[in-house]
């Protein structure tokens, strides 16, 4: 009796000891996660460069510069609210019918939408290319599963320490790409002057290199790519059985060794298939949405206001950077975070608990903001010199702890869900909602970010926005535990 009491107030006291050795990562799976991970961060990343660019040359501004965030916004956003359309839906079948067909469905839409997108010569075929790759890329919530299925609680977060390095890749390659390839014949005449191709739409070069690479990540996975779960069933063999439900029979009184085996059958099966979804909406998994959802809904109005505020003139509150350095700045940075990541999570989880990394993460928002108005205070004042590169670095410095905040949430929605066969049914439930964070966070910033800008408005008026976004990310966060041990269920 003592020890079980010791075993149910250990996780509230101390970070117990492993008594078994971690579990080796099954990399021969593993590595294609990744690689299909590194095909969706590319996209992302080979467009921040050049889309206010983009959005001058379409002529959808009609010349006025404040409303280049604008529909900078918007153009983000159509994304996002395509996704969350979908990817609940997405994340509940593939608990159905299996990882592998969803995985294989979004590659195709990556594929396709990023060759509409370069070849598309309006603002309606920017968007509508980006709502038919947000409608048919349901990998963000489905990676996630699949990490979690072929990982334990041993070596969970070692592989989230690896889970930075594809978007390090895709941040170091994907702005170099869309910085230097767009408007290639301008750039390389002697290589592309002759490309009439090109000369029309000088902005499907960067676009193609993603497509081309998710379409090999497509054959990658097809081939090699082993389904993780065992509990999967056809798709035709699952529409049917939403048609035609089965109708009510007369009930009859069980005996009662009927009710017993019975209900250890009905157990056994609860743990073994996914449940409904009204049946995941407990109180941790609410928790863990909450703090997940405040924490990407500043991170991605941070992130789309960054290249916005680059590419501003200085004296509208920005910095006066073109596509090639703006690209150069934001790959240096996610090589860094990756970096970083990759060799020190898995330390600083062991040492301080994913409850305590989320924490520092969500307070590093705070000076992140501030240093937006010191750093074009000291343009103006100085130029691009010394003290505003350095403001910049210790920005990007900063961003590392919010970064961090993704795999520690992760480690939370593992330990919230209620059963092994319903990770991705919880996960498409989380990604919903932050799904609607990505909508508002950038289309609201980069609005806020225009509005702040015209004359006559305080200029301040986005910084105290993201400050206070910052603010309610890190009081969601004191609400997680300090382990996300501590919500394993005991069974």
């Amino acid at each position: 009796m003592i020890d079980r009491q010791e075993d149910e107030e250990t996780p509230l006291l101390q970070r117990p000891e492993r008594l078994t050795p971690d579990t080796p990562l099954p990399w021969d799976q593993f590595w294609i996660i990744l690689f299909v991970q590194f095909s969706d961060s590319l996209v992302f990343q080979t467009l921040a460069p050049f889309t206010p660019e983009l959005i001058r040359d379409i002529g959808v501004t009609h010349g006025d510069e404040s409303q280049v965030g604008h529909y900078v916004g918007i153009l983000q956003s159509s994304y996002y609210t395509a996704q969350a359309l979908t990817i609940l839906h997405w994340s509940q079948l593939s608990d159905h019918i299996g990882r592998k067909p969803l995985i294989l469905t979004a590659l195709f839409a990556i594929a396709v939408s990023m060759f509409s997108f370069g070849l598309s010569e309006t603002f309606i075929g920017l968007v509508i290319s980006r709502v038919f790759c947000g409608a048919f890329n349901g990998s963000n919530g489905v990676i996630k599963s699949m990490v979690m299925d072929i990982t334990d609680a041993t070596n969970l977060p070692k592989a989230y320490g690896y889970m930075p390095l594809p978007w390090m890749l895709g941040t170091l390659v994907g702005p170099l790409v869309g910085g230097s390839l767009s408007r290639p014949v301008d750039r390389f005449p002697d290589i592309f002057g002759g490309s009439e191709t090109l000369k029309a739409y000088p902005y499907l070069l960067p676009c193609a290199v993603p497509a081309i690479f998710a379409s090999v990540a497509w054959l990658v996975t097809y081939f090699r790519f082993k389904e993780t779960i065992s509990t999967r069933a056809p798709l035709w063999e699952l529409i049917k059985g939403w048609l035609l439900r089965p109708s009510y029979a007369e009930p009859s009184v069980p005996s009662s060794n009927t009710l017993a085996s019975s209900w250890v059958a009905n157990s056994e099966e609860v743990l073994s298939k996914p449940l409904p979804l009204r049946a995941l909406l407990t109180p941790k998994v609410l928790t863990v949405t909450a703090s997940y959802v405040t924490m990407a809904l500043f991170y991605m109005a941070f992130s789309s206001i960054l290249p916005v505020f680059y590419a501003t003139p200085v004296k509208l509150g920005g910095l006066s950077l073109d596509p090639p350095r703006i690209g150069a700045i934001l790959a240096a940075s996610g090589f860094a975070h990756g970096i970083f990541q990759l060799l020190f999570y898995a330390r600083l989880h062991d040492r301080f608990g994913a409850g305590t990394i989320h924490i520092a993460g969500v307070g590093s928002g705070v000076p992140i903001v501030i240093l937006f108005p010191v750093i074009n205070a000291l343009a103006r004042a100085y130029g691009l010199g010394l003290a505003v590169w350095l403001c910049i670095g210790i920005q990007h410095s900063l961003a590392t702890s919010l970064i961090m905040c993704y795999p520690c949430l992760a480690l939370f929605i593992r330990a919230a869900a209620p059963n092994r066969a319903s990770l991705g049914a919880t996960n498409g439930i989380v990604q919903l909602v932050v799904a609607g964070a990505r909508i508002t966070g950038p289309a609201s910033a980069a609005s806020v970010f225009s509005y702040s800008m015209q004359e006559g408005h305080d200029a301040w008026l986005v910084y105290y926005f993201l400050m206070a976004i910052a603010l309610i990310a890190v009081g969601t966060s004191l609400l997680l535990p300090r382990d996300p041990s501590v919500w394993e269920d005991r069974q």
